[in-house]
């Protein structure tokens, strides 16, 4: 393994923080207390380092939801997740999983279906979500927490579903904060 490959390559992407195995609960609440502990060090707003904070937490427990309703094996539930910053100072906050090439386009479309709303739409989105009844034999996912990032990110979610040669694919989402 070369580390100072990725070393470099983690220091040109500006990426202070990143993840890539089996993810559990436990796991979720260590790396998600050291981002946190990390953003109290910084120069960053409150308000930003609660939303880099609340993204983290939507993206990592939708992907550990999805391999669990999946059935997937550990290699297979395999998350990659980084944080990193961009030239301007914002916070991009990535998480990518394997996933039903169905299922990633799919969530492509809804994320962007939401990339053309503005703050007042997703507002509008987000509370016609929270009073629509939860409909239990449907597949959940892509509902509330999907729009709550869309809410906190300041530009449009960006979603990347690459095939595989299994025929799964692999899913990438990036909110900027």
């Amino acid at each position: 393994m070369d580390l100072l490959t990725l070393r470099d390559s983690y220091l040109q992407q500006q990426i202070m923080l990143c993840f890539n195995g089996p993810i559990s609960r436990s796991l979720i609440e260590e790396i998600g207390n050291a981002l946190r502990n990390y953003l109290n060090g910084q120069p960053t707003s409150p308000s930003s380092a609660m939303d880099v904070f609340a993204v983290y937490i939507e993206m990592t427990q939708n992907i550990r939801h999805y391999a669990r309703t999946r059935e997937y094996s550990d290699k297979q539930a395999t998350a990659t997740i980084a944080v990193a910053r961009d030239d301007e100072g914002h916070y991009l906050v990535s998480a990518g999983n394997l996933v039903e090439m169905a299922d990633g386009r799919r969530l492509v479309e809804i994320i962007e279906g939401l990339a053309g709303l503005d703050a007042v739409a997703l507002k509008q989105a987000y509370k016609q979500q929270l009073r629509r009844p939860r409909d239990e034999t449907l597949p959940s996912g892509a509902g509330l927490g999907l729009l709550d990032m869309a809410r906190k990110s300041s530009r449009p979610l960006q979603p990347v579903l690459q095939p595989l040669p299994s025929g799964q694919g692999f899913f990438s989402l990036t909110a900027t904060i």
